[in-house]
């Protein structure tokens, strides 16, 4: 039989609104009454009964991470280090509920009587209807991985812009000048952000920005396959590939080998996100890392400090990308 608050409260002599208070770091306690109530709790092993506190408190004690799509673009790595981010730094009393924006209507209703709390990881325009609609139902929320307009909303994104352009630029210093660029869903705004970091580094070397080096579609390692596939086809190929994501890069690695090339000799390959198989491919993928867990950490961190009434600087906070270096590049 489970340990109840009526029970400490015999044990200890007192009332069990004081154990209730003693337990929730109340001011009213006294500090010795506290810690012996305390002690008390952790002996007996009481475990708090969420359901009956959030009905006194007005509380789920629901936290919901909230992706643009679960099912279409969002690769396994980044779902992975986000939803591990969260849930280190959670509370061990909030349960973690995982949607997609573009089915959360099939969902039961959100309000803040259901959810205490959303983390939005947002890739495309096409959230800002539910983000306003969590802003209208006043439920505290983090935006991650993409910037808005709104003001008043803890913003936290990778600079993804300067992560492809230091990713080209490396190409470039490696003395590559025909680089193709694969990129992920058109409609994300990581993807956005990561072509213009492409771009940008070929205008700044005033390297011409060939079309044909230029591939559209998805954040998968398909999408790499068949579109290494189309540029190992050209008359002019690349000598180097830039990848959008490291899904893509390993789907492109494999074209290369079936068309009896080789990585780099014949077409080096940078990807993007650091994935933790980057360095368990052949050849080891030089990457992007774009720290999603440290995002997600802040997020986390950030929410709770907003369902618990703390001063936030709600401000777009920016997290460095960086390259890392491995064999899949090499110079001219």
């Amino acid at each position: 039989m489970s340990v109840t608050i009526k029970d400490i409260a015999k044990l200890a002599n007192v009332s069990h609104t004081t154990v209730s208070r003693a337990l929730n770091n109340s001011p009213y306690v006294k500090p010795e009454t506290k810690e012996k109530i305390k002690a008390l709790a952790e002996e007996l092993n009481y475990v708090p009964n969420y359901n009956a506190k959030s009905l006194v408190l007005l509380k789920s004690y629901i936290i919901g991470v909230f992706f643009s799509s679960i099912s279409e673009g969002t690769s396994d790595t980044f779902f992975h280090q986000v939803i591990n981010g969260v849930n280190k730094v959670m509370d061990t009393k909030y349960n973690l509920i995982i949607r997609g924006i573009d089915n959360y209507e099939y969902s039961r209703p959100i309000d803040n009587k259901s959810i205490d709390g959303i983390i939005v990881v947002s890739q495309s325009e096409r959230d800002d209807d539910f983000i306003k609609t969590i802003i209208e139902k006043d439920i505290p929320m983090v935006v991650l991985n993409r910037a808005i307009e709104q003001e008043g909303i803890v913003n936290i994104l990778s600079n993804d812009t300067k992560g492809s352009y230091d990713a080209v630029e490396y190409l470039i210093q490696n003395n590559h000048r025909k680089i193709a660029f694969i990129q992920g869903n058109s409609e994300f705004e990581s993807n956005k952000y990561r072509k213009k970091g492409y771009m940008r580094a070929l205008e700044d070397y005033n390297i011409k920005i060939d079309d044909d080096y230029i591939l559209g579609g998805k954040y998968t390692l398909e999408n790499g396959y068949d579109n290494m596939k189309k540029l190992i086809e050209l008359e002019d190929r690349p000598t180097a590939v830039f990848c959008a994501n490291d899904d893509i890069a390993v789907g492109a690695i494999k074209a290369v080998f079936e068309s009896g090339l080789s990585v780099p000799d014949d077409i080096s390959i940078i990807g993007f996100d650091n994935s933790n198989f980057c360095d368990y491919v052949t050849p080891t993928l030089t990457s992007v890392k774009k720290d999603s867990l440290v995002m997600s950490e802040m997020g986390g961190t950030y929410l709770l400090d907003i369902i618990n009434k703390k001063n936030v600087d709600k401000n777009k906070i920016f997290i460095e990308s960086y390259l890392v270096e491995r064999d899949s590049v090499k110079r001219l």
